[in-house]
């Protein structure tokens, strides 16, 4: 898998797929690009598809290693129109999934000429307390991934999937127990001071939100606020937890593919 260097980050990325219009893909929290397997398999055939690791996330660099050099989400946006530069790519669709749907609506505000149309998936303009993210961050930084793994397993997907696809379920375990610590406490630390409510008005890119009916992470009413504040965005419903596109693959890239054909 390629790499391009931008100052002082290393981004891991891949870029497959048909000839088309690029789809980018931006992963959530403690995941990798492969989370989207299912998705570049199948849009691949109409799209040229763009997956990376976010910085300090799968094989991507980790840039902080104290809560002093955190990333921003704005900095993790600009890694976006960083990546975007050096592949010489002007536009594209984006999709982003929790965090990385905080991601698009920071591009959606900030960068909307490098995109075409925007894709928010399981996310929200703020999420969580500062105490709830202080308390994650430090039980990282003591103890490594696996002590919050398995309850945020939980959060990810329904009873109903964990019980059917066990092995699905440990691939995703697996993933997330082996994220770096000091970047996903860095990333934990860019969402913990993320507050977007003001400012997602200001997406005039045509946007669809996709959301969990069983999403304690991000619930419907997230997407609920984000569908009234960005003008003429759509929203549909999957019955799946946080990770939807994982949940439910074949209805997610349905949706998308739609979105995106219109």
């Amino acid at each position: 898998m390629p790499f391009t260097q931008s100052r002082e980050l290393r981004t891991h990325y891949e870029l497959s797929g048909g000839e088309g219009p690029v789809l980018m893909f931006c992963n959530s929290l403690g995941t990798d690009f492969s989370m989207w397997d299912a998705q570049a398999e199948r849009l691949g055939r109409d799209f040229r598809i763009l997956r990376y690791d976010a910085r300090g996330q799968g094989q991507s660099s980790v840039t902080a290693d104290d809560f002093t050099m955190a990333p921003t989400i704005a900095q993790l946006g600009r890694d976006v129109v960083d990546l975007l530069d050096t592949l010489k790519l002007e536009r594209v669709h984006f999709c982003g999934l929790s965090m990385g749907g905080m991601i698009g609506i920071w591009l959606g505000v900030n960068a909307p000429l490098r995109l075409h149309r925007l894709i928010l998936c399981n996310t929200a303009a703020r999420i969580g307390s500062a105490e709830m993210w202080n308390a994650r961050i430090a039980t990282v930084r003591k103890d490594g991934m696996k002590p919050v793994a398995a309850a945020v397993i939980e959060r990810w997907f329904t009873a109903e999937f964990r019980a059917a696809f066990p092995e699905r379920v440990a691939k995703a375990q697996t993933m997330l127990e082996s994220a770096p610590p000091a970047g996903y406490a860095a990333c934990c630390a860019a969402i913990r001071d993320m507050d977007q409510r003001e400012t997602v008005v200001r997406i005039k890119t045509p946007t669809l939100i996709l959301y969990g009916a069983q999403d304690r992470v991000t619930p419907p009413q997230d997407a609920e606020f984000l569908q009234e504040r960005i003008p003429g965005s759509v929203k549909v419903e999957l019955n799946a937890a946080h990770l939807s596109n994982v949940e439910q693959p074949d209805a997610f890239t349905d949706e998308v593919s739609s979105f995106l054909c219109k």
